[in-house]
């Protein structure tokens, strides 16, 4: 089988124990997952199966969206609600303030890693060694902060809606704003609303999905992948691009395309391809069998 399941996950369980229960339904080894999202986190989990798996870095797109809650005033040690409180500070700042602050974080910035994180240090989870009392340094990442709308707030308490770049820690946000306002913050929800081209609409509760058909949850391999153009090929082209061989684009008449292309051979799906313009060929990326 290969496929896509969009899970909606609930809070209090692990990405990777989701993974697990769609292995178990679909008795399939081969399941991974697009995009940890950590256990008190909510919301849009792909989920890749069998040779959809090797398309979990070739999904056109990498954005994620958030609806994030968080509370001014204290900061914790994993930077959300779940850890131990370090500082506790008076709230002195408006509305006004939060916004503007906010709005400075839009654009390109840098965060340093929070250390609960699966993030590795020779080959340890971050926070299997911040669960020890070990803290080590994490090298700055960059990221983009598309946008950030602020949808409520009411008793320092903030609602956010967050448009970012893949590898943003919302948790570090969050807590680099209430440095910035000099009180303090500490995230109480999230949720993901948007992953990898993927909206929480099409998604299905993790506990729906273990009681649904499995021909009504798993989608083909390209559903994530219809924002790049198509092309079709002949049958004795089908079988030389599912053995791993070079299509020439001028036989395949493709023009002024870029980048990655959806290969249907007569009558179905086949691959992912590259184009290759300084050689003039379109090359397998990604093969799936029948």
């Amino acid at each position: 089988m290969n496929g896509i399941v969009l899970i909606d996950k609930p809070r209090g369980v692990t990405s990777f124990k989701v993974t697990a229960s769609v292995r178990k339904k679909l008795n399939q080894k081969r399941v991974g997952h697009a995009g940890t999202l950590d256990p008190m986190a909510t919301g849009v989990l792909p989920v890749m199966v069998g040779q959809a798996a090797r398309l979990t870095d070739l999904l056109p797109s990498q954005q994620k969206r958030y609806v994030a809650e968080f509370m001014l005033g204290m900061t914790t040690d994993t930077l959300d609600c779940e850890g131990e409180v370090l500082t506790d500070q008076p709230v002195n700042c408006t509305k006004d303030d939060v916004l503007a602050v906010i709005n400075s974080f839009v654009g390109e910035i840098t965060q340093v890693p929070p250390m609960y994180s699966a993030l590795k240090k020779d080959g340890v989870r971050l926070y299997d060694l911040a669960r020890q009392g070990i803290e080590v340094k994490r090298e700055k990442r960059t990221v983009t902060i598309y946008s950030i709308d602020l949808t409520d707030c009411g008793d320092d308490r903030y609602t956010i809606d967050v448009l970012c770049s893949k590898g943003t820690y919302i948790r570090t946000l969050i807590d680099d704003i209430g440095l910035k306002l000099g009180c303090g913050a500490f995230m109480t929800a999230l949720r993901r609303t948007q992953s990898n081209g993927f909206d929480i609409s099409q998604c299905i509760p993790l506990d729906e999905f273990m009681q649904s058909d499995i021909k009504d949850t798993v989608k083909s391999p390209e559903y994530g992948l219809m924002q790049y153009p198509e092309v079709v090929v002949t049958s004795p082209q089908a079988v030389r691009f599912k053995n791993g061989g070079e299509l020439d684009l001028n036989r395949l008449k493709v023009n002024n395309l870029q980048g990655y292309l959806r290969v249907y051979g007569p009558d179905n799906f086949i691959g992912l391809g590259e184009v290759l313009d300084e050689k003039g060929v379109l090359k397998p990326k990604c093969v799936f069998s029948e």
